[in-house]
């Protein structure tokens, strides 16, 4: 019994150290420089190297797990996630793993109501939803050319706005923000709503007003792509287990 006890303990041991592998070699470790640390992010600094702070990455592996875990709990209760990232080295990532797993997101620019004005919000989409549909039906083809080009360059706009939120409801359960410092209306909006916010913040970030801070590189696509990958994953586990426990 003590040598499985040790066996799975050894294990166990490879697994973490081969995550905190993968977790540097994606460049999560790098932060920003000392002088625009914010307090609150003193406990996850390990050092400095060329003026640019260090994340001690044993702590993120562990705040990247509690986040895992909820988001496991989440999937598991079907409810849904509000991907939100807008910056160039966010954007086609946040909308990679949303659509992979058919939830809403936020890749542009965060239309201020989106969820504390959420009718409003609806009111808009279904008139864009409405737009579109007269599009595809050729119906716009009795307007003038004028009135067609002016419905485009709305149909534009709107798209603009609201790609990626056609199907957003009310039964958004967490989330996930790259960067709240960035995201600050959709951060104030979440904690409105009471919606818990799993964010990946780096070292100028206030880690206090979010409820699942994983502190780290929040700019560079290889390590957001590591810890959003890694989150989806999680998602899906507990979507899994849903099944697994309804089929049997």
């Amino acid at each position: 019994m003590a040598e499985a006890t040790n066996g799975a303990q050894k294990v166990d041991t490879l697994n973490k150290d081969s995550e905190l592998e993968a977790m540097f070699q994606a460049g999560v470790q790098f932060g920003y420089s000392r002088s625009r640390r914010h307090p609150s992010m003193s406990d996850f600094i390990h050092g400095f190297k060329n003026n640019i702070e260090i994340f001690d990455l044993e702590k993120t592996r562990e705040a990247l797990e509690g986040a895992e875990n909820f988001l496991r709990k989440i999937g598991e209760a079907g409810k849904n996630v509000l991907w939100v990232g807008t910056k160039p080295s966010t954007k086609a990532l946040i909308e990679k793993y949303a659509k992979s797993l058919a939830h809403s997101y936020v890749a542009g620019r965060w239309i201020g109501g989106t969820l504390t004005n959420a009718k409003i919000i609806r009111d808009r989409i279904k008139y864009f939803d409405d737009l579109k549909k007269k599009r595809e039906s050729k119906e716009l083809e009795k307007y003038t050319k004028k009135e067609k080009l002016k419905i485009a360059r709305e149909i534009k706009v709107l798209e603009e706005k609201f790609s990626g939120i056609e199907n957003l409801k009310n039964d958004v359960g967490a989330m996930i923000i790259v960067d709240p410092k960035e995201e600050k209306t959709a951060l104030s909006e979440a904690r409105r709503m009471s919606i818990p916010v799993i964010a990946i913040l780096s070292s100028d970030n206030d880690l206090s007003k979010v409820a699942h801070p994983i502190p780290g590189n929040d700019s560079a696509s290889s390590s957001l792509d590591y810890l959003l990958g890694k989150l989806a994953a999680a998602y899906q586990d507990g979507v899994s287990k849903s099944n697994l426990n309804s089929n049997g």
